[in-house]
């Protein structure tokens, strides 16, 4: 399946100046296959070692950091030279050998001529801790769950994919791509972007084969906390993991730690909490007071949501039947604005490569997300359906008269140049859509 980082790879494979690079993203998300896909499309060979299904490798590493001899022990433990330019070096769960991460300074320094890669599902958790870690010496790229438009593209709409990746907010969207525009974000909603879970429904279209794949890989995130974070940590990572789904959808959907389990407290929690979040499976959007900058002067830390990582996960957590989004049901309109919200934090983040906050005055409004696009500090206000009356982000524009504010829903409707309404299937184009009304 395509993934739209192939292009910053290329970028990175072409740069004369490039330094050694490792990609984080949550568990499962396609790292391992996107690393390998690239390989065997750009190189000659690639050299694939994996610190976690064999911890011998690790003893590459133990004498010394001498490049030369590292890359003789690893052609001899494949068999065949490794080759400067020509061979992609693949470290897959680097994190679990600390002295492989500290190895990429001297790879930097000794051996630029040699194109290594490093993936890890923790990473992190392990840039976290107090490790020599070649600071300035290694390059860094993020790969998140499929997006919309790389889900739309994998179940075969390669125009409509075209269409959600080229949209600036020029035209009009037709009843007929926002039509099937939307029913694919639905079906997006259940299954999330996790490849293997995306490739389960493109093959079968069958939501309980996707929800088996779904829960194996919550287990497999469980497993971790238990395998992985600090034992005492454990319970307090399970609870805050169980607890996101039930606390966004409340009404007020701020993040309250005495809602985890009765008894406990901020102080008790907060290392699980960052755990989960260094970890990839928790974003963190922090209340903005005021929408100046710099933005995070103006971030208050202790009052925040939480977010997952992927749509379908929290939904499969939630235990959302897929007929109940499908057909709209009643019963999941209260439900209804915590998916809605959740996707479009993980498509902003996805194309913006970074958290957005949100802003509210008391108990009078609230704006769900407030990003920096450029000069502009941009309010937006999320809608789950046709609804756009946006009382919250009239106040904000009274208050603060921004440039540029967005609203999106599924509701098709003209744009104006002070307030672009984008639909939810659109709002990955939010950055070019504001720079194109700018102009």
């Amino acid at each position: 399946m395509k993934r739209t980082l192939t292009e910053a790879l290329l970028s990175w494979k072409n740069n004369s100046e490039k330094k050694p690079l490792i990609i984080k993203g949550v568990r499962q998300c396609g790292k391992t296959y996107l690393l390998k896909e690239f390989g065997k499309e750009y190189y000659d060979d690639v050299a694939y070692f994996n610190f976690e299904e064999n911890e011998a490798l690790g003893k590459v590493f133990e004498n010394d950091f001498d490049v030369k001899r590292i890359l003789f022990d690893l052609g001899l433990y494949l068999g065949r030279t490794i080759k400067p330019h020509t061979t992609l070096i693949i470290f897959d769960e680097i994190q679990v050998c600390s002295r492989a991460i500290t190895s990429l300074k001297y790879f930097c320094e000794n051996a630029p001529e040699y194109h290594i890669a490093c993936a890890g599902s923790l990473i992190g958790i392990a840039l976290n801790k107090p490790t020599s870690f070649p600071v300035g010496k290694v390059d860094f790229l993020n790969l998140y769950p499929m997006s919309f438009s790389e889900f739309v593209r994998a179940n075969g709409e390669e125009v409509l994919a075209d269409y959600i990746e080229g949209y600036n907010g020029d035209t009009i969207v037709s009843e007929l791509v926002g039509s099937k525009l939307s029913m694919l974000l639905k079906q997006y909603y259940a299954t999330g972007g996790m490849p293997e879970v995306v490739l389960t429904w493109v093959n079968t279209h069958d939501i309980e084969k996707v929800e088996i794949v779904q829960q194996r890989i919550i287990d497999s995130y469980e497993l971790d906390f238990a395998k992985h974070a600090p034992i005492k940590d454990f319970p307090k990572l399970t609870a805050i993991w169980h607890s996101i789904p039930e606390q966004l959808a409340r009404d007020n959907n701020k993040f309250i730690f005495g809602h985890v389990k009765k008894g406990w407290r901020a102080k008790d929690l907060e290392d699980a909490l960052e755990w989960l979040i260094d970890a990839g499976l928790a974003y963190k959007v922090c209340r903005i007071e005021k929408p100046f900058m710099p933005m995070s002067s103006y971030a208050e830390p202790t009052v925040f949501k939480l977010y997952m990582a992927d749509v379908g996960i929290l939904r499969k957590l939630s235990k959302l039947p897929y007929e109940v989004i499908l057909e709209s049901s009643p019963t999941y309109v209260e439900f209804k604005g915590a998916m809605t919200e959740n996707y479009v934090l993980c498509e902003l983040i996805k194309s913006a490569d970074k958290e957005p906050y949100y802003w509210n005055s008391g108990n009078s409004a609230e704006v769900d997300f407030v990003i920096q696009c450029g000069k502009e500090i941009v309010p937006i206000e999320v809608k789950s359906e046709k609804n756009v009356k946006a009382r919250s982000l009239a106040e904000y524009r009274k208050k603060y008269q921004p440039a540029v504010s967005v609203k999106t829903s599924m509701r098709i409707e003209t744009t104006g140049k002070e307030v672009l309404n984008i639909p939810l299937y659109l709002i990955s184009s939010i950055k070019q859509t504001i720079s194109n009304k700018s102009k």
